[in-house]
């Protein structure tokens, strides 16, 4: 899915286009390392997070299971920077639950693809709720996005904080209360 060669073609146009010489000696791998850097960090375009939560365990009991401060990086598809931050992850078993590292797999599927944070947050709400058929997902992400800090605005370290919940927990204040006291400590 990843054509190399038209990503070292690009950054060898942005280099000229910010008035650099590509053929200068510190310059002249950087298309390469570019196209194999954009690969790794977008390769979340060719997998499903079906692939990791499918594999599940029968519990009896369906107590709220909560995965906090799970690291992730992202590209902003506005300007193609990075934004960085923590997953905060609830889901209520319907009598099964998958591997706690499948949870930060699951983040990390959606977070290498070209993302807007909200859309993550929905979509890691919304895997958790089709694959594993939970009774209900919450997820929230705190992220600083470098679109915000190295220009525009520019303000660092300021975060954003997206919240999206599914299931029970859009009826059930008591378990929203109950994630936010695990998630803050």
């Amino acid at each position: 899915m990843f054509d190399q060669e038209k990503i070292q073609q690009a950054t060898r146009l942005l280099l000229e286009g910010i008035g650099e010489d590509p053929q200068r000696e510190g310059l002249l791998e950087t298309p390469a390392r570019v196209a194999r850097m954009y690969e790794e960090i977008c390769g979340g375009m060719n997998q499903d997070p079906a692939e990791y939560l499918s594999t599940t365990f029968e519990v009896s009991d369906g107590g709220m299971v909560v995965e906090r401060d799970i690291p992730f990086h992202s590209l902003c598809e506005h300007h193609l920077l990075p934004f960085v931050g923590k997953a905060h992850i609830a889901y209520m078993p319907n009598g099964r639950v998958t591997g706690l590292s499948k949870l930060a797999r699951t983040v990390e599927v959606y977070a290498r693809r070209l993302q807007l944070q909200e859309r993550l947050t929905a979509q890691v709400a919304d895997a958790l709720m089709k694959e594993l058929d939970a009774k209900g997902a919450l997820v929230m992400i705190e992220a600083e996005h470098m679109c915000m800090s190295m220009r525009g605005v520019q303000k660092p370290g300021t975060q954003t904080v997206t919240l999206v919940k599914r299931g029970v927990f859009e009826t059930d204040p008591q378990l929203v209360d109950d994630f936010f006291r695990m998630v803050r400590r």
